[in-house]
């Protein structure tokens, strides 16, 4: 069995009744892989103007290609949402924003209310996630311009959304100071080009084709998170670290900015078996040159990008790839 499962089946009270029932289920089950090939995962990405979605349908697929297992990559609501579905058993892998993800570990913030969550172990971290404050509004240019504008802080309770009340928090604003909109990138997407919100908050790798979109139909402004604001925030949070989008990265943005940026990571179910999540952590890793020329997030795939700043616990599979390589991780049983 590739899944060991969560829940135990259901006895009855007639042993011999269940002994038949279970053999028949057993012989039912090796029909259906004999007929399928392969065991068949999913992968819980983001929303479909996402990166995760994007690169997901990507890694999917050499997964796919390189492994005996049918990965099949879908459309959700992202970090915590995915992290949940894999503790539910409905996923078996999902991207997570690694600030997220130590949430979940430690049972704060977007977990508080639920406790923490451990059903999951890291895969690895894939590319830099970065916080971009986008505007079409001329007379927004810093992140205290914000106060009392209409602004996209992401669902509540998502990755998002606290790293709007980071930044917020920075520039010594909060959600009260604004008018918070709880939106996706789509929404947030179509809010700004309708002109019904002035700022939105959008958190994936750059370029987001969501802002690639906008920046070409309407064009937009990137709102810098740099100098003492930057500095204030990865003191209180240091899950955060400095990134630069270049000049050139969205039509029309003809200078550098300074920003904050977080890791996309990929998390799988704890209770996969290793030999299942070593040949999932080597189709990706052994084959980043490839998947490089199909998304530019592909650029950033390497063992040492993909174990360096994660606290949270690795998968026993992955470790041992990664112990292949030259590079020990911590992992959990």
């Amino acid at each position: 069995m590739v899944l060991r499962r969560k829940k135990s089946i259901k006895q009855t009270q007639n042993k011999r009744s269940g002994r038949k029932v279970c053999c028949l289920l057993i012989a039912a089950f090796l029909i259906i892989l004999s007929g399928c090939g392969s065991q068949r995962m999913m992968m819980g990405t983001g929303g479909t103007s996402g990166t995760y979605y994007a690169f997901g349908g990507v890694l999917a697929q050499y997964m796919k290609n390189y492994t005996d297992y049918s990965v099949t990559a879908v459309s959700t609501a992202a970090s915590k949402a995915n992290i949940q579905s894999i503790g539910d058993g409905d996923y078996q892998i999902g991207f997570t924003q690694s600030d997220v993800m130590n949430y979940a570990w430690d049972g704060s913030r977007s977990f508080e209310t639920d406790g923490p969550c451990r059903d999951f172990r890291v895969l690895g971290a894939l590319y830099a996630e970065t916080v971009q404050l986008i505007t079409m509004k001329k007379d927004i240019r810093s992140v205290s311009d914000l106060k009392g504008k209409s602004v996209s802080i992401g669902a509540p309770g998502s990755g998002v959304y606290f790293n709007a009340i980071d930044v917020l928090d920075g520039a010594g604003l909060s959600v009260d100071d604004i008018n918070p909109q709880y939106q996706s990138f789509d929404d947030s997407k179509e809010a700004l080009k309708d002109g019904q919100i002035d700022a939105a908050f959008i958190v994936a790798g750059a370029p987001t084709s969501a802002i690639t979109e906008l920046a070409t139909t309407n064009g937009v402004f990137l709102i810098p998170i740099d100098g003492e604001l930057r500095d204030r925030i990865m003191g209180s949070s240091p899950f955060y670290a400095p990134i630069e989008i270049p000049a050139g990265t969205y039509p029309g943005q003809d200078e550098k900015i300074d920003t904050i940026t977080i890791k996309a990571t990929l998390v799988v179910d704890a209770d996969l078996d290793e030999d299942v999540v070593y040949s999932l952590t080597a189709a990706v890793f052994d084959h980043s040159e490839e998947i490089e020329k199909e998304n530019a997030k592909g650029e950033e795939l390497s063992v040492e990008n993909a174990t360096s700043g994660i606290t949270v616990p690795f998968h026993t599979g992955a470790a041992r790839y990664y112990a292949e390589h030259g590079i020990n991780v911590e992992t959990q049983e």
